[in-house]
């Protein structure tokens, strides 16, 4: 192709391949700025000439010009034209944005901080999301190429206030599968289960109430209802669910709100609830005119057998005083912030309300994705891979984590974790391991009051790095004496 020369003897030439013209004309232009052939302060050529020079369309420089301005190269002054911009060298970090040191005590903001360092998933046992290589993205990415083909109205507006209607008539048919009847407008989808929590917590609870949650559990919601006053109070956990008789006891004393519990592949434990242990929660719940809110979020990576569903107190209850909570970012991925609460109609209204009070609506591009990837049936496909993989990698790490001495709390049978006692204060491991560059989950922030603890959680999908166990095994010892 003609070559033409845009600078003294600066030759620039086209070339063929799949670089786009535009592509060609930015990095030819990033090129020359960066070995400084264009000065700062030098004026590009015009966008007519540049066009006319080169026989392209004035649109494609446009672009070009658009991009090298995005990427700081270029600055445009009405009425003047494009003149090349001073570039200054980037700070230099010595440590990576919001990375907790390792010396910081351990608690539960030293965790989310260590949970979000680019770590490789062998190096993040105690990580709580499964390994991104698990992960089968070409759903999102296939789902966004057909968003993109489609009618665009909803995805430049505010969607639904109670979410995106395709997608709540087609959870509507998921939790039918669990045994749960709910019309559409007994569905809300959230910014995850997080996000429903929350929004739960606002509406129900003022200073001083008490909050009942499984010991051990979930540990970012102790921070959140401690924000609002209320008093979090831990309900030990065993194989069968939560200890029922120490339920009844806390519900006497103190007439808890709500309760907060997860019946199926609990986290961090990995245990679900026996149908007895179910009906005497439900029981208590009913004496107590106390609101049960069961958290599933991990419940789609448990394998059903004989097509039975696995219990869930919604199902026993049919949303009469429980709400129930589920979402997709455990096993669709963890940027894809979509999850949802079903639970009695009024209190459903009322947490729209304030959904919108506080957020307005929930995006709806998310909801958009999720929605088509659950009814092409291609989820179902997606969880039947991830729980065989899970099911492969479990026995080995299980065994793995036992053979340096670590042993297993009952009734886990399947899911991503496991929750086992190294008989020493697992902070102490957890600070010395992230030193190493190994991310823990220590017991004591899966306890409401924070306090010691010998017990720990690993990630069955990211706990068989040799080198990782070895060094953990070490430290173990040593503490042991």
């Amino acid at each position: 192709m003609k070559s033409v020369s845009v600078v003294s003897s600066v030759q620039f030439k086209f070339s063929g391949g799949e670089q786009t013209l535009v592509d060609q004309i930015v990095q030819w232009f990033v090129a020359a700025i960066d070995e400084r052939i264009w000065r700062p302060g030098a004026r590009l050529p015009s966008i007519r000439q540049f066009a006319h020079d080169h026989k392209v369309s004035r649109f494609t420089v446009v672009e070009a010009y658009d991009r090298l301005v995005a990427r700081g190269y270029a600055d445009p002054q009405r009425g003047a034209g494009f003149f090349v911009r001073e570039r200054q060298p980037p700070p230099v970090s010595s440590q990576r944005p919001w990375a907790e040191q390792p010396k910081t005590n351990v608690d539960v903001v030293w965790l989310l901080r260590n949970m979000f360092r680019q770590l490789p998933a062998s190096d993040m046992p105690g990580s709580g999301t499964l390994p991104r290589e698990w992960v089968d993205d070409s759903l999102i990415s296939a789902s966004l190429r057909s968003l993109a083909r489609g009618n665009h109205a909803g995805l430049v507006e505010y969607g639904e206030p109670q979410g995106y209607l395709p997608l709540r008539q087609q959870l509507q048919l998921k939790i039918a599968e669990q045994g749960i009847r709910a019309p559409v407008e007994q569905i809300m989808t959230t910014l995850g289960v997080t996000q429903a929590l929350d929004l739960l917590a606002q509406h129900l609870l003022k200073p001083g109430d008490v909050v009942l949650v499984d010991e051990p559990s979930w540990f970012v919601m102790f921070g959140r209802f401690a924000l609002l006053g209320a008093t979090v109070i831990g309900v030990p956990r065993t194989a069968e669910g939560p200890d029922c008789e120490r339920l009844r006891e806390l519900v006497a004393c103190y007439r808890p709100r709500m309760f907060v519990v997860m019946t199926v592949l609990h986290n961090p434990t990995g245990t679900s609830i026996s149908a007895a242990n179910a009906y005497q929660i439900l029981q208590i719940a009913a004496q107590a005119n106390m609101l049960i809110v069961e958290d599933d979020v991990y419940g789609d990576l448990q394998l059903v057998s004989n097509g039975a569903a696995s219990l869930r107190l919604a199902a026993l209850d049919q949303l009469n005083r429980v709400v129930y909570l589920s979402g997709f970012s455990k096993t669709l991925g963890a940027s894809l912030r979509v999850g949802f609460a079903a639970g009695p109609a009024a209190l459903i209204e009322r947490l729209t309300d304030l959904k919108m009070l506080v957020g307005l609506t929930t995006p709806e591009l998310g909801e958009r994705i999720v929605y088509r990837v659950l009814s092409q049936g291609q989820y179902r496909r997606h969880l039947e891979r991830i729980r065989a993989r899970l099911g492969q990698v479990r026995d080995s790490s299980i065994r793995a984590l036992e053979r340096i001495g670590l042993t297993l709390f009952e009734g886990q049978s399947a899911g991503m974790f496991v929750w086992v006692n190294a008989g020493v204060d697992t902070n102490q491991l957890a600070q010395q391991m992230m030193q190493a560059g190994f991310l823990m989950a220590p017991g004591s922030l899966f306890m409401p009051d924070q306090r010691s603890s010998t017990w720990m959680r690993f990630n069955v999908a990211t706990s068989r790095n040799p080198k990782m166990l070895a060094h953990l095994q070490m430290l173990l010892e040593k503490a042991r004496g």
